[in-house]
């Protein structure tokens, strides 16, 4: 059987839309990640006592998820 172009056009719609709501639903992960990523950095650069380990606080503040999910695993496996 032969698809019309309308049947592809509903294909396409229903796909945009999908990928629409995916896009969507991301972003909040996306601010929630950036704030993470700004209050890491004010923590872990304040505790900072020179520019090298300043530095390397925010370096650490980049990369703050792994230091959350090993400690909450540390936890979990106690």
């Amino acid at each position: 059987m032969k698809e019309s172009k309308n049947d592809k056009k509903c294909e396409n719609c229903h796909d945009q839309f999908h990928n629409k709501n995916n896009r969507q639903n991301v972003r909040g992960g996306d601010a929630f990640y950036g704030f993470g990523i700004i209050g890491a950095a004010i923590f872990f650069v304040g505790q900072a006592t020179t520019f090298g380990a300043g530095l390397i606080g925010f370096l650490k503040a980049i990369i703050w998820p792994v230091y959350f999910v090993y400690e909450v695993l540390k936890f979990l496996i106690k």
